[in-house]
Parts: C-alpha cells; structure tokens; sequence
C-alpha cells in the first residue's frame, strides 16, 4: 500500500479547486430538458437537468431568480442555463449553479446577447463618464420608431399635454425584422443633421426576437456616436436591450421617454411665478433694509458733526500729551535711581576707597601684582603704592598664614 494517503475531506476539497481553477465551467451554457423541479420557501430553486446521455443537478438560489428568470419555470421545460459548474465539498458532488436561465427558444439569442454586452462593456461603452446630459429644456426632439405603433402616439400624447410647443420631429425607421437595425441606424444618423436637442430611439413590447434590431451591434455604435444625447426606450419596463446600456438614458416604456425628455411647460410657468414672487418679495425687505440704514445714517451725521469730531480729537491729544510726558517723568525717575545705585556700588568698589583706609598696593620689583606671600623669599625687594606716594621695601621673614 501507497505511503500517501489522503481524506475524504482533502479529495473533495482539491477537486473543488479544480473546478474553480477551469474557466470554462466558471462561465457554461448548458442546454436541457427540466425535471425534478422544486420551488424551496427560501426561494431557491432545486431541479434537474437531462438529456438522452445523462442528467446534472442544478440550483438557482434567490438572489439570482429575481434577475435571472422571467418565466415560471416547470418539469419538461426545454432551456438553456448560464452560470458556473462547482464542487459541493461536503457531499463530494458537483452541481449547475444557475445564474440565467431562457427557454430553448430564445436561448441562442440571448446568449449572443450576453457576448454581445460583455464585448461592448470591456470596450469602455457603457462606461458613465461618456453619458451626456439630457438638456432640461429641449425645443427639438427627434424621435426613430415606427410611425403607425403605439410608441408614437404615446409620446405625441404626453409631449402635447406637457408641452405643446415643443417640436416632434419622426423619423418613420422600421423596428422589426430584416433591415430593421439599419433603419434605425440611418434614423439615428438623419435626426443627427436637423440640429434636434435630443433623440428617442424605441418602440413598443415584444419578444426577444421582435426586439433584437435593438440588440445588434450596429445600432449600439451608432447610439453611442452620436453628438445629440439619445434616451432609449425599447419594450416595456421589464425589457432590456443593448441600446439601454449604451444610450445616455434609459427610459422603461416610450411614454416614460417623453416625460423624460419633454419639460412639463406648466411647472416651468408655475415656478418662474413662485420666483417672481419670492424676488418681489426679497426686493421689498431689501427696500425696507436700505431705508432703515438711511435712517440711521442721518441720526450719525448729526452725532458726528465736524465740530464734534475736532473737540474729541483735541481732547484725545491732550490726553496723549498727558499721558507721555507721565511715562516720561516716570522713566526719568527710574532711570536716575539706577544711576544712583550703580555710582553708590562703583564708589564702594574704588581702589582710593581701598587706599584712603590705608591698604596699599603691592607689586614685585619688576611691576608684578602681588596677590599673596606665595612666591616671596626673605631679601626680595617689593614696592608699596598708597595714596599720597609709594616706597620701596626689603621682605625680611614670610610668614604663611596658618592652613595656606
């Protein structure tokens, strides 16, 4: 027997690794027939994919279902699956974790949707720094849709009430179709030249098919070229197309498009007649402001007469004058108090203070200072300075004080 042994626990654990590390089951469409399909209360979803060859077990948990799956998904449902294929460590099985999941039908569609968006966002075009700013006030809109669809008699209908001086230009695109995306693109392109304020691009509900004009690439350029700010509204408002990604407004329904784009010319009115008010308003408190400051103006000119204004300034430089020649008299009186203690401790330090008592200073014959017996020798010939003259002496004895 082998000397490398390993759990159960380290098997299924470097299998999952395995798992994670391949990126093809990260990222899997899986194709296949429902069974054994149950709704947890929890709101997961536990069921079974197969085929004639085999069978995988697969959940899709809440937090996805809510985004993931728009039909209520039953045993003997034909469907593609998107999502990630991972080892469940504890039981040592392997599982679907759904992410996405279409019928059949529209499965292929909605997987070259899903490349199709992925491809656009690596490119940078969804990105929110290259959005432009819906203009508050458009005069212009341009609108590309069907002309007999209900899409635009909605937006003709909410643009008049909101707005009837507002101009609708249509241009009629096919929506639906071969040679729908091109339509589209030369709408997109014709409104680009009639100097419109914004553009709406869509139409009405449908299926994934009827809306695919708006999923190709082609019209996603040229949404995203485009110089007028574009609003798209395509379906309803649980519809998404690649345009809603790409335009620099998403609008759910095309109705929602025209309350976007269309400024509600009442509310305008309204507001500029609250703004008016508020500035009558305001100019009268500035009025009423201004003229108490007027008053008070007056009551000063007559305090602060120039006669007034001379007499306290005469005053106030006597009161200087007062008050420096007090400091001065004062730094004088300091000043020669100083003087006197500094001649009274230069007097006391005097040498003819020291002389007049007598003492006298002693130098060595050569002029040397005498400070002390140290250095002296009886016969050495020293000479006395005091205050009336000097002499000359001979030492006879040195006699050390004692301790020195």
């Amino acid at each position: 027997m082998t000397k490398h042994v390993y759990s159960v626990g380290q098997v299924n654990s470097y299998i999952k690794n395995m798992f994670a590390q391949d990126f093809m089951m990260s990222r899997i469409y899986v194709s296949g027939e429902v069974s054994n399909c149950k709704y947890h209360s929890s709101g997961h979803i536990y069921f079974t994919l197969k085929d004639a060859s085999g069978v995988l077990q697969a959940v899709m948990f809440a937090g996805s279902r809510k985004t993931g799956l728009k039909f209520p998904m039953k045993a003997g449902d034909k469907v593609i699956v998107f999502g990630e294929i991972r080892v469940y460590e504890r039981d040592g099985r392997y599982q679907l974790y759904a992410q996405q999941i279409v019928l059949q039908g529209a499965g292929l569609l909605y997987q070259k949707f899903e490349e199709l968006k992925r491809e656009l966002e690596e490119m940078g075009m969804f990105a929110p720094e290259y959005k432009q700013p819906i203009p508050p006030f458009a005069s212009r809109i341009g609108v590309v849709t069907a002309p007999t669809g209900a899409a635009i008699q909605d937006i003709r209908n909410i643009s008049h009430r909101r707005n009837p001086y507002v101009q609708l230009i249509l241009y009629p695109a096919q929506v639906q179709g071969e040679g729908a995306a091109e339509s589209i693109v030369c709408g997109i392109h014709a409104l680009e030249e009639r100097d419109v304020d914004v553009i709406i691009v869509g139409r009405g509900g449908g299926s994934l098919e009827d809306l695919w004009a708006f999923n190709e690439e082609i019209v996603a350029r040229a949404v995203f070229d485009c110089p007028v700010p574009i609003i798209s509204a395509v379906g309803h408002e649980t519809d998404t197309t690649i345009i809603d990604y790409v335009a620099d407004l998403r609008a759910p329904t095309p109705s929602a498009a025209a309350e976007l784009a269309v400024f509600d010319v009442r509310q305008v009115l309204a507001n500029l007649d609250n703004i008016r008010l508020s500035l009558d308003r305001r100019m009268a408190g500035q009025l009423e402001t201004l003229q108490a400051r007027i008053r008070q103006y007056e009551l000063r000119l007559q305090v602060l007469s120039p006669a007034n204004r001379l007499l306290e300034n005469r005053q106030a430089v006597a009161d200087y004058q007062d008050r420096i020649q007090e400091k001065i008299e004062r730094l004088l009186t300091q000043k020669r108090h100083r003087l006197q203690l500094c001649a009274a401790e230069l007097d006391a330090k005097s040498p003819l203070k020291k002389l007049q008592s007598g003492c006298a200073w002693m130098t060595q014959a050569d002029g040397t200072r005498l400070a002390g017996v140290a250095g002296l020798s009886a016969g050495d010939r020293v000479r006395a300075s005091m205050l009336d003259g000097s002499f000359t002496a001979v030492v006879e004895e040195v006699l050390p004080r004692d301790g020195s």
